[in-house]
């Protein structure tokens, strides 16, 4: 803690709060997503693939000024949610969570509508033919056999949560304590003269949460194959 000094700290903490949040709530939309891009064909479906793609192309900066105009405190759904139920995003944490998930959404949905892809239908048309609704199906044939892909997207939607500066200073500001995460906290620090030190240590706590992650995600996807090949690990 005093390595990193308080600012650094607060920064890295908020950082991985916000990166928890965003893949938490973004990944059960990002799996209904993938399914039904990889399953389903209907009118509007490369709208929706367009739609889901759109963060990836757009500028990052760009997001988070849409999304200042639609949940600012001046915009209509923004005031709305801020008056009926208390919720507000911009200039908070919640802002710069939410503009992480939707950053990090089109890559979530590729890694798991990639491994939604590679699952053979028959597998799954067998399970439906021996009485399984559409739901015992997907939980237990199909979710098992795409939880690979699901982690691959958990881990890249993480890493990019963490990394995510366009959209979120754009979106939350860089407010110390409240909006400043690590990418914010180091573009902060080289601001200032002689702020290069703590910055190079935001970066390499950066690259070890980054490299740690991916660690046991291959660790965990390993253990995941391993029992879906019937070799328990």
């Amino acid at each position: 803690m005093s390595w990193l000094g308080p600012e650094g700290w607060a920064a890295l903490v908020l950082s991985l709060k916000v990166s928890f949040w965003a893949t938490l709530v973004s990944l059960p939309f990002a799996v209904a997503v993938a399914w039904v891009l990889a399953r389903k064909r209907f009118p509007g479906h490369g709208v929706l693939n367009g739609l889901v793609h759109l963060p990836l192309i757009l500028p990052p900066v760009v997001t988070g000024y849409l999304l200042l105009l639609g949940l600012g405190p001046q915009a209509p759904l923004g005031a709305f949610l801020q008056d009926t139920f208390g919720i507000t995003f911009a200039f908070r944490w919640t802002g710069a969570a939410l503009a992480a998930a939707i950053m990090a959404f089109p890559l979530t949905v590729r890694a798991i509508r990639i491994a939604v892809e590679a699952v053979d239908p028959k597998l799954e048309q067998a399970a439906a033919t021996l009485g399984a609704s559409r739901l015992q199906v997907f939980l237990t044939v199909t979710l098992p056999l795409i939880a690979p892909g699901i982690l691959a997207g958990t881990v890249l939607a993480f890493a990019k949560a963490m990394g995510e500066f366009g959209a979120t200073i754009t979106f939350v500001s860089n407010i110390p304590g409240e909006t400043q995460t690590v990418p914010s906290a180091i573009y902060a620090f080289l601001q200032v003269p002689g702020g290069e030190n703590d910055a190079m240590k935001l970066v390499l706590v950066s690259v070890c949460v980054a490299m740690g992650a991916l660690a046991l995600s291959e660790v965990v996807s390993r253990r995941i194959a391993r029992r879906i090949g019937g070799q328990d690990a």
